[in-house]
């Protein structure tokens, strides 16, 4: 074995050793089977829009709203909410109709209001306009004559004058119009007791 270059010259000797040392490491080779592969952005896409229908329906725009908070592509979003349209699992009208059984009994909305929350919920006007077309208008009148008598056990010590007005204010707030409201307060404060206040001019 021959000797080295280095050998009886110090300076050669301590250069070639310094090299060796400050030499970084070779990195290990690389695994293909631990490789992590890219997701997806359809199949994250599909486990987006299963996670969001899981327990509760909700509307088309609702979520592509979400497929977009999660950067996923609109095309590709497009493709598979037309999909989940195709196979019933996000369909509009019977998310309007979900929606209004839950807040018109629950809530005491009048479809005014309901109206509203469907429209920001992205439901079409007429797909929503069908769907409060099947409120019967005696279970919207039950759940404001409902409203007023909780709110009325609470105002017990105001005046009837006061009284009507911050009931036909909560109903107006809940979508009731003038007629009805002022209808069923009226009726609620005379079944309480009360005296009928003066016409709706207050």
């Amino acid at each position: 074995m021959p000797p080295p270059d280095w050998l009886g010259d110090v300076s050669a000797g301590v250069d070639a050793w310094t090299r060796r040392a400050s030499a970084p490491p070779a990195p290990p080779p690389e695994d293909a089977a631990v490789r992590v592969p890219e997701a997806d952005p359809e199949s994250v896409a599909r486990k987006i829009l299963l996670d969001q229908l899981t327990g509760q329906a909700r509307s088309r725009k609702e979520l592509g709203d979400k497929l977009a908070a999660k950067n996923v592509p609109d095309d590709v979003a497009a493709r598979l909410l037309d999909r989940f349209e195709e196979v019933g699992l996000v369909d509009d009208e019977a998310f309007a109709r979900s929606w209004i059984a839950s807040r018109q009994p629950g809530k005491g909305l009048a479809k005014r209001a309901l109206a509203q929350e469907l429209r920001r919920k992205g439901v079409d006007d007429e797909v929503a306009r069908e769907a409060l077309d099947e409120i019967d208008p005696a279970a919207e009148e039950a759940a404001a004559r409902a409203l007023v008598r909780k709110k009325l056990r609470s105002l017990s010590r105001v005046d009837d004058a006061t009284a009507t007005r911050r009931l036909v204010g909560m109903l107006a707030r809940k979508g009731y119009g003038s007629g009805i409201s002022f209808a069923v307060v009226r009726d609620e404060l005379a079944a309480a007791g009360r005296d009928e206040p003066e016409g709706p001019g207050l």
